[in-house]
């Protein structure tokens, strides 16, 4: 039987999704914006395709928690994980093209250039990586303009070359050449922890919390980051496309390096109790109004797909 902190967190994070579902439908709508010309259509549909196809919405969940614990504004916090999930999904339209991992499956649906063409796939990643800033900054996003900045550079940093798109390249080089463990490290949490790592503190961000609350919040998205990573690799391994909603085992057919692999199951196991206690520790001081979080990541530990 699961505890209550297990079924508060399993409902706020449907709560969560479902708003910020919402959020990114009236953000993807049919109607251009000031200073837009007009939307293409078949672009616009792609995009909606991209970001609107199921998940579980962990990221915008964390900055929405995470705003909470510090007593930050929930409509802004729900805006910046929209932004933070048109960065998400558009890593996740990229990395599914014939050149990156070459997937037709992603949550259990046709990948985006199966489902349109690999042009329109491009072209909605690039509108959702640019649409996230304009989402940020745009006057509907209730934060202050310092706020915004350092969103804006937080997020920046986090997706770009020493972050989850320098986290890619390296992945698609270690199918050439397979990188030492500390190269793993690197590489996962570049292209798997950096988004992780900013929604966490992002939420501090929208608080307008201490630069001592950021700092830990931002350390325990290191620790999920890889506790999240870890089970994937997990995942990888054990479970199928079915359950996955998406190609499984594709590292061990590509040669590539793996924690999990390098360093056996029961490691694995051990490994992801300890990011878990570490994360633990660091919720310690805002005690109970942290449950949610503690349990959002013995969720991402021992998460199924």
């Amino acid at each position: 039987m699961e505890d209550a902190s297990s079924e508060t967190f399993e409902a706020r994070l449907t709560a969560t999704a479902r708003e910020v579902e919402t959020v990114l439908d009236t953000l993807l709508s049919p109607s251009a914006l000031n200073d837009e010309t007009t939307r293409p259509e078949r672009l616009r549909s792609a995009m909606h395709y991209a970001v609107l196809n199921g998940g579980k919405r962990l990221r915008p969940f964390l900055v929405a928690e995470t705003a909470l614990l510090l007593g930050g504004d929930r409509d802004a916090a729900l805006r910046i994980g929209a932004a933070l999930e048109c960065v998400h999904c558009y890593s996740l339209v990229h990395d599914d093209l014939p050149a990156m991992d070459d997937d037709d499956l992603r949550r259990g649906k046709p990948t985006v250039h199966i489902a349109y063409d690999e042009a329109t796939a491009i072209l909605a990643g690039d509108s959702l990586l640019t649409y996230a800033f304009d989402i940020i900054a745009a006057p509907e996003t209730n934060l202050p303009d310092k706020a915004k900045l350092a969103l804006t550079l937080a997020l920046a940093r986090a997706a770009g070359i020493g972050g989850m798109a320098g986290g890619q390249a390296l992945d698609l080089a270690a199918e050439k050449q397979a990188p030492d463990e500390q190269g793993i490290v690197t590489l996962q949490a570049m292209k798997t922890g950096a988004l992780i790592r900013f929604a966490c503190e992002a939420g501090a961000i929208v608080a307008g919390a201490s630069l001592e609350d950021r700092a830990r919040l931002r350390q325990f998205g290191e620790r999920i980051g890889l506790a999240f990573q870890l089970a994937d690799d997990v995942l990888d391994l054990t479970s199928d496309a079915a359950t996955m909603g998406k190609a499984t085992g594709k590292d061990a057919g590509r040669g590539k390096g793996t924690l999990v692999a390098m360093h056996g199951m029961a490691w694995a196991e051990a490994k992801l109790a300890e990011q878990v206690r570490e994360a633990e520790a660091l919720l310690a001081p805002y005690a109970e109004r942290s449950i949610v979080l503690a349990e959002a990541a013995r969720f991402i530990a021992g998460r199924k797909n």
